[in-house]
This record gives structure tokens, sequence and C-alpha cells, in this order.
């Protein structure tokens, strides 16, 4: 439509035998676009032009564009860049399922080693809960992890180099600890420091690569996919790890069996290419590596300031923190006091994460579109409400309703854990969608490491209340004492959740940040025809015309 309105809007020329050379005599034709030549009517009634051997016509012009070609130019530069998009998505969906599927079944060697403390080291609950508190330590260092993964390319990519070596990194750890003894604290200890050291690292370039990928392509539902895919992967490695584990009482088979699967997930990073995603590639080649980690830095301080992020990461943080975590005396109290095997353990998992996923595809259909004080609100009060579940447990309650503690562990035990990790998701999808670009990593890294560091004080709050309460292995008399705690802490977010922001005036402010002075270093001013083919010029706004 453009097209053919400039072509009309050209004038006409009578042709004349002083239009010989137009390209002297008129500057439009420096532009190079075609011309439409129209002959007036009362050219008829003039006298023919003799011509002579010394008349010099000039040559047709073949640099003059011809606009179907340039139709079918530009129709196929579009169906070559509509197929590679296609090829890209499909190869995101692969890396994404694929990836987040491992991370998921994660649990399939760490229920191993829980029970490997828990029986063959003799640990005591404290102890066990502690050295689970300790290993998560190299994931409160994940903005660090993003800060790398956003400023330092490997390359010409910044995000799957970072996953091949996190991925390496849990290759080795869980590999070594299959063939090497693990009896000893400290060497069980450097191990599980290595594991999450490699998992944090492959979950911010992931988490970042999936913010990245969707806000570029504008798809908002890779959070929700890449969490079913997470439930997905729970699911199968509660379910097999507690067959396995009851069946065979080898966690060193256990650790060999995900050290395999990490090898096929490195094997399945290194011949991706990043390029075939449509990732932006690094724009300056002469800026220096620590230049870039201040420049990434501040713009991550930037991200945080922003009022809607920093006050929903405030509230995020401390309604974990707050709430002390009682994990490993009821993991000692189910499998030392209650006597349940293994698979009982793992079938809890499996059912709590089959709940998850039900709730994340629930949440991605039909939830998006609730206010989030309404949602996460309604989601604190059914945690808090979940808790109490470890009570009736714990005084055997449900046997006075004729339930067995196997069925009640198997069905309702992981219901506050699952319920824990859902109420994380909306708070990703708020951070993906609002990250500004170039940030993705570091904010969505930042997020993960403020979660982690808010699980170890709660687990470390978790511990201290387990000591002065004197829950120790073979005293569990006040372990309702504990859990009653837990729930009142539970409900104290409560009162504070009025300042969580809604989506619509996130929404409001995001459409008034973009005419600010800081979005609009650059605007369109007009068009620019060129050989055909429309495209926009931008210039840089000066100070005279503010």
């Amino acid at each position: 439509m453009a097209l053919s309105s400039v072509c009309n809007e050209v004038p006409s020329f009578a042709f004349n035998p002083s239009f010989i050379n137009p390209t002297k005599n008129q500057s439009f034709f420096e532009l190079r676009t075609p011309t439409k030549f129209s002959f007036p009517y009362s050219i008829k009634q003039r006298k023919p032009m003799k011509i002579s051997k010394t008349t010099k016509f000039m040559n047709p012009r073949t640099d003059v564009a011809d606009p179907v070609f340039y139709r079918d130019t530009i129709k196929k530069i579009e169906s070559e860049k509509q197929d590679g998009n296609l090829i890209g998505i499909k190869q995101m969906l692969n890396l994404c399922g694929f990836g987040y599927w491992v991370q998921g079944f994660r649990c399939f060697p760490w229920l191993a080693l829980n029970f490997h403390m828990a029986n063959s080291l003799n640990m005591n609950p404290s102890t066990l809960q502690l050295v689970q508190i300790f290993g998560t330590l190299p994931m409160v260092a994940k903005p660090l992890y993003g800060i790398l993964s956003d400023a330092i390319f490997i390359g010409g990519s910044h995000r799957l180099p970072y996953i091949s070596i996190g991925v390496m990194l849990q290759v080795l750890s869980w590999g070594s600890m299959a063939f090497m003894p693990t009896e000893a604290l400290p060497i069980l200890m450097t191990f599980v420091l290595l594991s999450n050291l490699g998992g944090s690292i492959t979950e911010v370039a992931k988490d970042a690569l999936v913010a990245e990928y969707g806000k570029k392509n504008k798809i908002n539902g890779l959070q929700s996919y890449a969490f079913m895919a997470l439930a997905a992967g729970g699911v199968l490695g509660n379910c097999l790890g507690g067959y396995v584990l009851l069946k065979t009482h080898q966690p060193k088979a256990m650790f060999l069996i995900f050290a395999s699967l990490l090898s096929l997930q490195l094997a399945f990073s290194l011949t991706t290419k990043e390029k075939s995603l449509g990732l932006p590639h690094p724009s300056n080649h002469h800026e220096s590596i620590l230049l870039g980690i201040k420049k990434q830095f501040s713009n991550l301080i930037l991200a945080i300031r922003d009022e809607g992020i920093f006050v929903s990461l405030s509230w995020v943080v401390g309604s974990i923190a707050i709430v002390p975590i009682l994990s490993g005396s009821l993991f000692c109290y189910q499998t030392q006091i209650l006597n349940l095997d293994p698979f009982i353990i793992g079938m809890s998992k499996v059912i709590g994460q089959l709940l998850l996923l039900a709730v994340t595809v629930l949440y991605d259909r039909h939830l998006k579109t609730v206010s989030m004080r309404k949602l996460i609100g309604f989601v604190q009060v059914l945690y808090a409400g979940s808790l109490l579940l470890d009570l009736v447990l714990v005084k055997q309650i449900n046997l006075k309703f004729g339930i067995p503690n196997e069925i009640f562990v198997a069905c309702l035990s992981g219901m506050a854990e699952i319920i824990a990790q859902f109420k994380i998701l909306p708070f990703q999808v708020l951070f993906a969608r609002f990250a500004p670009k170039g940030c993705e990593g570091s904010l969505m890294s930042f997020l993960a490491s403020a979660l982690c560091l808010s699980s170890i004080c709660s687990g470390f709050l978790g511990v201290g209340m387990a000591s002065i309460l004197g829950i120790t292995s073979v005293d569990y008399s006040n372990l309702h004492v504990g859990i009653l705690i837990q729930f009142m802490a539970a409900l104290v977010p409560l009162f504070w959740i009025g300042n969580l922001p809604n989506l619509e005036s996130l929404d409001e402010k995001e459409k008034n940040m973009g005419l600010s002075k800081r979005r609009r270093k650059y605007r369109r001013v007009g068009r620019v025809v060129y050989n055909m083919v429309v495209v926009y010029r931008r210039e840089r706004e000066s100070e005279a015309q503010r």
C-alpha cells in the first residue's frame, strides 16, 4: 500500500530532446528510484523529432528497481525468517524441556543421598538438615553467575556455554560419588557443594535463556512450560527413586544413573547453537570484561530499585524466611519412628509433583488473570493450613479416622512443600515479564539467590527451634509444638500482603515508562524510500527538540 502511494506521487516528465541525461539535471534520480514517465496529450500535436546519426539517446536504465522483484524478495526473506523462527522455537522447547526435566529429576539422587546420610551415616536430624543447608550455599552466589552470563560471551554465546559448564560440574560431582567412598563427611560435603555449584550455574543460564527468548519472541508461557517440565521430572525422579532404593539399597547406582542423564544433557547443550535461537550477539567486542561486569551490575541495581520489583521481592523473601523449617526432623521421624520405607517417601513426592503439575497447568490457562494479591493471599493461607497436616501425623490423628500412616504420608505429607514451590511461580512470571532488556540473567538469578538465602535463614531458624525444643533422633515429644509455631509464622506475611503490586498497575506503569526520556532515546521520525523498500530511520533526540 505504501509502495503504490509512493510510485503514484512521482511527477511526470514530458519527453523532449533536452531531457537526454536526467541524472545531471534532476537530483531526484540520485535516489535510484523507479520513475514513471508520462506523455501529455499535447505531444500528439507536435511534430515528430527528426532522428539523425549524431543524435544520442540514453541507454535504458537497468539499475531501476522492479517492484515485483522486491516484492518476491521480501516474501522470500520473510518466509526464510519464519522457517528459521520455527526451527529456533523447536530447538528452544527441546532444550528447555529436557533441561528443566533433568533439574526436576535431581530428586532421584538426592533421595538416595538423604537415606544414605540418615541410615548409613546415622546422622542426627539437625546434622542432616545442616548438611542440606550448607550444600545450598553456592546458590546464594547466583547473581554473580547471572552478571557473568549477561556480560561475558564465550565463543559468541552467553547462555549455552554456561549451561554446559554447570552440567559438566554436576557430572564430575555425581560421577565421583558413584565410584569413590563417601563415608567421610568432608568428602561428602565437597561433592555436594560441587554439585550445587554446577546446578546453580545451569539454573541461572536456563532461567535467563527462557526469560530472554520469551521476551524477544513475545512468548509468555515459557515459564509455565519450564515449570511443567520441572514437575514432570520430579514425578518420575521420586517414583523411580523410591522403587530403585527399595529394591537395590544401592545409592551409588542411583548416582551413576543420574550422572549418565547429565552427560546426555551436556551433549545436547554442546550440539545446540545459540545462533539458531536468534539470541543477541556481543555488541561491543572492544569493551573490557571488567567494564561489562560493572555496567551489568549497575543495570541490576537499577532494575531492583523499581518499586514493583523491590516490593514483590521483599514480600516473597520475607514470607519464606520467617517460617522455621523442620524438614530434617520430620524426615527422621517418618523413617526412624514410623519406619516408613523409601517407596512411601518417594510416592509422597510423586503425588506432590503431580499436584504441582496440575496446578501449574491451571495457572497457565485460568489463573493468570486473577489479581496477584488475591492469588498469593489464598496460596499463603493454603500453605499455612497444609503445615498442620504434619501435626495430624505426629499426633496420629489419622489413625483415629482409620487412615494408615503409609497412605497419609504418601497422599498428604508433601503438600506444604509443593504449595511453597507453586507460590514462587507468579513471581517468576512477573520478574521475567518486566526484566529490562539485557538484564534477564542478572535479575532472574538475583531472585533465585534471594529465595535460596531466605530458605537458608528458614532452615537455620528450624535448627535453632529444634535445639531449643529438644527435638533429637530419640526424642520427638515437642515436635508438635514446633509445627504449631510454623503455622503461626506462616500467617504473619498476610498482614503486609496489601503491599504487593497488581499486574494492571505495572502494565500501566510500563506504558508510561515507554514514553519517558529514559525509554525515548530513539524515535521514528519518518519513512525513507530506498529501492522500493520502506525502511525506518532513527535519529537521537537532541536537547533543542525537548
